[in-house]
């Protein structure tokens, strides 16, 4: 799986699939890496954590970050984020 990841809730999907693929709990992520549950819960939602704790997770799956140049996400992409989030509510 490898995917260009540009928002918070976009990261947290793919931790979500990757944690999956896996077959493994949130807590049992979790303490792979050293981490409380609540951490792995956090960035599967897409909400802000550390850096440390991202970086201390996406090893215990056996991941690491590479950066590309794509810009910022377009107004349109934010747009339909928040869209989507009041649709949810």
């Amino acid at each position: 799986m490898t995917s260009t990841i540009r928002l918070q809730d976009e990261l947290g999907e793919q931790l979500k699939e990757h944690r999956r693929a896996q077959k493994m709990s949130k807590s049992a992520l979790a303490i792979r890496a050293g981490k409380v549950r609540e951490v792995v819960a956090r960035l599967e939602l897409g909400q802000d954590t550390t850096v440390s704790s991202l970086l201390s997770v996406l090893g215990a799956l056996g991941l690491a970050i590479r950066l590309e140049k794509v810009g910022l996400p377009s107004a349109a992409e934010v747009a339909r984020r928040f869209q989507e989030d009041d649709d949810a509510a």
